[in-house]
């Protein structure tokens, strides 16, 4: 399994130039949360050129399908048109896991969670800033949801919104 590197993985995206919005438990962790996970969750955009971007990205990345039984992955084509026919994919890259949602619970996707987002840095050397999801859109996505996993981090991440406003 690869050396989990959600920071490695954040820079080939923007890299490429890919349009998203980090989400889950990472977006919940650069927001305040002392919410611990171990692997990315981003909403891409899906416009044509968006996939183009991601399947570049994907290809850079050694993305592989991750399965209950294929942790480590299963080699994949990923081209732009595959990609639009899933509202999330679940792989796994040289850089940790990374989880493709476009279409996250409770949300409308990209544009909704766009429109809240903030650009936070993520690395200092050399510079990373990202759109990482708003901390209520979070929580909103995972009370949506509704697993067992979301539901128990729920009280933390409403804890954390509270302290900060």
């Amino acid at each position: 399994m690869a050396e989990y590197d959600p920071v490695g993985i954040l820079r080939v995206l923007v890299a490429h130039r890919v349009e998203f919005v980090v989400v889950g438990g990472v977006a919940a962790r650069l927001q305040g949360a002392p919410l611990v996970t171990q692997d990315l969750d981003v909403t891409p955009s899906s416009t044509p050129q968006n996939l183009a971007r991601i399947a570049a990205a994907l290809e850079e990345l050694g993305a592989r399908l991750r399965t209950a039984t294929e942790p480590e992955g299963v080699r994949f084509p990923f081209d732009p048109g595959l990609l639009a026919n899933a509202r999330s994919w679940t792989l796994t890259t040289d850089r940790g896991d990374l989880d493709l949602v476009f279409e996250p619970a409770g949300t409308r996707g990209y544009p909704d969670l766009v429109a809240g987002a903030d650009d936070l840095r993520v690395a200092v050397d050399p510079p990373l800033v990202v759109k990482v999801a708003a901390l209520a859109d979070v929580i909103r996505s995972k009370e949506a949801a509704g697993r067992e996993k979301d539901r128990a981090a729920l009280p933390l991440l409403r804890r954390t919104l509270q302290e900060r406003d």
